[in-house]
Parts: C-alpha cells; structure tokens; sequence
C-alpha cells in the first residue's frame, strides 16, 4: 500500500491517461461507479510499480524515493487487481509487465478518443444459421474489428437477426422465414434510417448462408457508405489483416452460348460444372469467375474486396451484352461472407439481370433453389 503523498494534479493527470479505467491487462473495468448499486463514486485505487518505499512490493533502495509520485511509475486500478498486485502475487507482476500493462492500455485510450465525429460508424448485424453453426456476431466482435478505422456511433448495434430460430438451411420453410424476417427487419430497422441524414457509414458484420447474405447486400445497396467485414479463421476475428502482394480474379467465358446462364463463382472452394448440369441441364452457358487456388481464407484484406466489385460489375455487364435483357443469372456461390454481401450490393436494380440464387447442401442432395432477386 502507498505511504506517499500523491498529489492531486498528478492524480487527474493519471485518471485522463486511463480513460478512468483500470489499467491491468485484460479488466478495463470503469472506476467511477459501482456495478451492482450503479451509484457513482470514485472506486478506483493507485499502485505503485516500483513501490514508494524500498521494502514494498518491487520496492527500490533509489527509484522508490524518486518515483513515488511520478506519473510513469503509478497506474489506476480496481480493488482486485490492486490487491493481486500489491499482495496476493507481487512475485508475479514484475516492473517490466506492469509498465507493458501501462503503455498499452493508455496507447489504446489515446487511440480511442483521438477519433473524430466524421469516424462513426453504426454496427449493423445479421445472423442466420448455417448448417449446425449459429450466428458469430456481436457488438464486442465488431467494436474490435472497427477500431481505429471506425467507431460506434452508439452502444447498441442494428440488429436485423431472427433470434433462438429453430429452423435450418436443410428445411425448405428456412429460406421463406429467414428471408421474410431479413427484409422486415431492414424494412423497420434501416430503411427509415438511410433516408436521415443521421446516417452516414455503416459497418456490416454478418454470418449466414449465402442466398441470404446477398439478400442483405441488395437490401442495403451501394448507395450509403458502407464497409462489409470478414470472419477470419485465423485469427479468428473481423479485423481485416494485409492482403497478399499480388492478387487477380479471373473471369472465363462460355466455349458456347445458350438462352441458359449460368454463372460460377468460385473462390471459397471450386465448383465443378457437373455440379451445375445437374441442376440445369446441359444446354447451358456457364460463366466462371474464380481466383488461383479457391480456399475459405483467401480473402483477408479490404483491397480484395475492392478488387472483387470491380471485376464482379465487369462480369455483369458482360453476361447482359452477351445474352440480352431478358436472360435470367442462376447464380451458383462459393465465396466468403463479405464478398457474398457485395454481390447483392453491387447488383443495380433496374440495370442487371435477374439473378436465381442456389445453395449448396448435402442434406438437399447439393444445390438446391433458394429464391429469386428481380427486377421491380
């Protein structure tokens, strides 16, 4: 426990550095009010790194009359951690670590609130269940994976999921609720909002099957600013990391042309044309776009997705020029979440053709019609 004096401008000093929160690694737990009463008072404590007298924990025959009340030697901290510090495990928390803990938690808070209103960003997320996987998405997720880009612009992210569904993408009535919710939800939730002026960037984290996730692109559109996120595998979260130094789409054509479209898209994983002849026959013109070696982790940085609606709008109006305004897209997916939303946000309603999305799955026996987005 401290037997110096700390005075009081060095103490402020120390509760703006700390953003009045506790400093130990991993509890950033707020000190101005308790959690259970919610009655606001001052419950945070100081410790000393180096204690202020020789015999204290971490204590030095020099530093600690030096250090006593300097502001690099003292960090803010809750009860429990300033007891865990200061008595249960000072053999643990050495000089080195508590200064680590220091610097990186007031670089973070000097990160956070160097951020400016033009930086806000609303959350919106969007769940559905795949296969025996439910929904990854949170407000906790998608804070991280935002900052320092973006921040939230308010604590409660728009939800746009169908909560505790029973219902699975083998069924046939889970793409008629799932689809139905979506819309009504963006429809109460978002719509009313893109025609604000309160709005100005969205940050889209979503995880569901695929038909779904291009409904939810078409829905938003390209028309407000938005970023759509990723979920990575490794490591597994939203923050999008470098992509790789060189990178292309490609985009092959059909050897022959019939009133049948077909378009493949493979990235995520290949799909091999049988798999669609299947479906559709063979009198069919298949359209492929993919990369080098498809894989579910390849797209790691935003310039991939970038990259993608660029090639992806190419490929639309070259099937339209090809085919005519009348052909109708069968639309076969294998790709990642965030380039599934962009499908449907790059899509112009009134200028693309019609796109009918399948679905792969091996409960349906593989790819299976799912619904159409059309013209209106």
């Amino acid at each position: 426990m401290s037997v110096s004096h700390i005075p009081e401008k060095v103490k402020i000093r120390l509760w703006g550095k700390a953003g009045g929160r506790c400093q130990y690694r991993g509890c950033n737990k707020p000190l101005w009010y308790d959690s259970l009463t919610k009655v606001e008072f001052n419950i945070s404590y100081i410790a000393h790194i180096i204690a202020d007298s020789p015999d204290g924990p971490r204590g030095d025959a020099v530093l600690s009359e030096t250090l006593k009340d300097d502001l690099s030697n003292l960090m803010l901290c809750c009860d429990e951690h300033h007891r865990l510090i200061d008595k249960e495990d000072v053999e643990g928390h050495t000089v080195e670590k508590l200064r680590e803990m220091k610097k990186r938690h007031e670089e973070r808070i000097e990160l956070l609130t160097s951020l400016i209103e033009s930086r806000k960003s609303h959350i919106l997320l969007y769940g559905a269940n795949i296969g025996k996987h439910s929904s990854q998405v949170s407000w906790d997720k998608a804070n991280s994976a935002m900052t320092p880009d973006w921040y939230p612009a308010y604590r409660q992210a728009i939800e746009l999921s169908l909560i505790n569904s029973s219902f699975q993408d083998f069924e046939p009535k889970f793409w008629e609720m799932e689809r139905e919710n979506l819309i009504r939800q963006f429809n109460q939730k978002v719509k009313t909002l893109l025609s604000s002026s309160e709005v100005k960037h969205y940050s889209v984290f979503a995880f569901a099957p695929q038909p779904l996730l291009i409904e939810l692109g078409f829905l938003l559109s390209d028309i407000p600013a938005a970023e759509v996120y990723q979920l990575h595998r490794e490591p597994p979260d939203w923050k999008w990391q470098n992509p790789p130094t060189y990178f292309d789409y490609v985009v092959e054509e059909p050897n022959n042309y019939y009133p049948t479209v077909a378009l493949n898209l493979s990235l995520s994983a290949t799909i091999i044309n049988s798999r669609i002849t299947s479906v559709l026959g063979n009198d069919i013109s298949i359209w492929t776009m993919k990369i080098e070696n498809p894989n579910n982790d390849y797209l790691r940085g935003r310039e991939q997705l970038t990259l993608f609606r660029q090639c992806f709008r190419r490929l639309l109006n070259g099937i339209k020029a090809r085919h005519g305004e009348k052909a109708l897209i069968h639309l076969f997916p294998a790709v990642p979440i965030a380039v599934a939303v962009e499908i449907g946000r790059v899509w112009m309603p009134k200028a693309d053709l019609p796109f009918r999305i399948y679905d792969q799955n091996r409960k349906g026996g593989g790819f299976v019609e799912t619904f159409n987005i059309i013209n209106e």
